[in-house]
């Protein structure tokens, strides 16, 4: 009888090591992250709202919390990789239209 340790050494490679979370833990880190950020920007809008009423702190804010959303179920259908650049995009785009378009 062989020891675990020597039958493990026999065997051979079956393929690359897996390195980094697997499929099912990155959809959740990503869809964690898209809800966190929904609601921060949830609570920017309230604040930000609650100091000055515009159409565009809601246009930016509303259309942050739509792409959440949208990446949100990119995660839950696959697609990770594309809904991580979504998130990156949108969240650029709203802290640049609200530091330009917001004064």
């Amino acid at each position: 009888m062989s020891t675990d340790q020597e039958q493990a050494e026999a065997a051979p490679e079956t393929g690359p090591v897996r390195r980094g979370p697997t499929p099912r833990q990155a959809r959740l880190i990503r869809i964690t992250a898209a809800s966190v950020l929904m609601a921060a920007a949830a609570v920017v809008l309230v604040v930000r709202l609650a100091s000055r009423s515009s159409v565009l702190v809601v246009g930016v804010y509303g259309l942050l919390l739509i792409l959440c959303g949208l990446v949100i179920e990119l995660s839950r259908r696959g697609r990770t990789r594309l809904g991580t650049w979504v998130l990156g995009a949108g969240l650029a785009a709203a802290l640049a239209a609200d530091w330009v378009l917001l004064p």
